[in-house]
């Protein structure tokens, strides 16, 4: 059994440094470098996956896309689900991180980012995406917290990965 839990590689709004959580942004040139690069050091030890999940964001699954290609594994059944998307920063979403904390100061942008119940400002109203349209309105916050994170995150772990982890499916999270 083989759990293997990949990053994205880096993306514009990582270049940039600007808050992103659910806002969509691509990966960078280096950032495709480095996913093809994930894909090619797994390759190299030999790891062969059963299935593979990754969030609804662009950057998740094309970091998932350019590994595969290099491990020759593009075949494999893809999952995508909203439950492994980043979290939600909410209204800091899309602001400089060096400018949020000019703005609310070290403190609290550090309490944001890694107290697990602290939530960061609102959005003053839900995104509205295509691809959440299929499910309730409840599950687009205006702002998580690492708790609130969590509690999206692991139901999609227990009835979805944990299973195959008992069934000994090699598996890779994106």
């Amino acid at each position: 059994m083989k759990l293997v839990l990949l990053r994205h590689g880096e993306s514009e709004a990582n270049f940039q440094n600007y808050w992103t959580g659910w806002l969509d942004v691509a990966l960078t040139e280096k950032g495709m470098q480095q996913a093809t690069e994930a894909g090619r050091k797994m390759n190299e030890q030999g790891l062969v996956f059963d299935i593979v999940y990754t969030s609804v964001l662009k950057r998740a699954i094309k970091t998932s896309q350019l590994a595969l290609e290099e491990m020759n594994q593009l075949y494999l059944p893809v999952q995508k689900t909203w439950r492994l998307n980043e979290r939600h920063y909410g209204a800091l979403r899309g602001l400089n991180k060096d400018y949020t904390r000019k703005l609310y100061g070290k403190k609290q942008v550090a309490l944001w980012r890694r107290s697990f119940e602290a939530v960061p400002p609102l959005l003053e109203k839900p995104q509205s995406d295509r691809r959440y349209q299929k499910y309730p309105k409840t599950i687009v916050p205006r702002a998580e917290s690492l708790k609130q994170a969590s509690a999206r995150i692991i139901p999609y772990w227990v009835d979805q990965v944990a299973p195959k982890v008992l069934q000994g499916k090699a598996q890779l999270i994106v």
